[in-house]
This record gives C-alpha cells, sequence and structure tokens, in this order.
C-alpha cells in the first residue's frame, strides 16, 4: 500500500513516466508517432494498475488467512471477498489522494481498472491453488 502511495504523488505522474518510455519507444523504433506513444504509455499505466491491485488482494488474501491459521487450508470465499474488499476501498482513496496531487486527477474509472486487477490476483490465488474439497469446481467430488 505504501508503494502505491508513492506511485500515486508526482513522482509517478503521466509526465515523469513519459520522460524515460517516450524516449525508449524511440529508441526502440525511431519513426513511432507521438499517438502510439501516448497509446502506449496508456497501456503501460494501467497495466499497472491491474498488476499492483493484483498483487495487493493476493497480499491481502495471505494476511488475512494467516492471521486466522487456516493459510493452508482450503479457499475461502470470505477471505477473499474481504481481501478485494479492503483493495477496492484503497483503489478509492489512492484516487482520493489523487485528486489532492496538482500533477495528477482522479478517475472513477481507475478504481474500477484497479478492482479488476483486484479481483484477477484474487482469480489467479484460487486458480493456482487448484481444484480443492468444497471449491465451486471440485462440487464435492474431489479429495
Amino acid at each position: 500500500m505504501a508503494l502505491i502511495f508513492i506511485a500515486s504523488t508526482d513522482l509517478m505522474s503521466s509526465e515523469r513516466t513519459s520522460r524515460f518510455l517516450a524516449p525508449f519507444l524511440r529508441w526502440l523504433k525511431p519513426d513511432i508517432s507521438d499517438r502510439r506513444i501516448k497509446q502506449v504509455q496508456l497501456v503501460v499505466r494501467k497495466g499497472a494498475h491491474v498488476s499492483e491491485y493484483a498483487v495487493l488482494s493476493m497480499l491481502l488474501l495471505r494476511a488475512l488467512r494467516s492471521s486466522r491459521q487456516d493459510h493452508l487450508a482450503e479457499w475461502q470465499w470470505s477471505s477473499a471477498a474481504w481481501a478485494l474488499l479492503i483493495a477496492a476501498a484503497y483503489a478509492v482513496t489512492d484516487e482520493f489522494h489523487q485528486y489532492l496531487t496538482a500533477s495528477r486527477f482522479a478517475s472513477g474509472w481507475d478504481v474500477i481498472i484497479d478492482t479488476l486487477g483486484a479481483t484477477l490476483g484474487l482469480v489467479l490465488v484460487w486458480a493456482w491453488r487448484g481444484p480443492r474439497k468444497g471449491s465451486l469446481r471440485c462440487k464435492g467430488h474431489c479429495q
């Protein structure tokens, strides 16, 4: 959460990230248009939202399960729901922080993207753990 907070400051504003991304893209493809650079920058920035919130939800899930001494137990939908709720709430506070930062702007779309990233992180954990007794994939026939 601290890394997300820091990334929401002027340090990772669009102007700052374009200072190293644009020259890198021009080095890779000298004839790249300014429009294409802006498109790539948008994909990279939104991809960062998805990945940072995916990691956040995974860490929240781990913290919630570890605190209950059941981190090796079966999938717990309640823990996943709490992890998603906390990540989504943090996404809202992150946008409020950006609203207060002069070089940034707040966007409801970013909250949605962040929440989708958190959901993706939880889906990846659920898929990685594989079918477990009591999961939706097992329907009572797993061992």
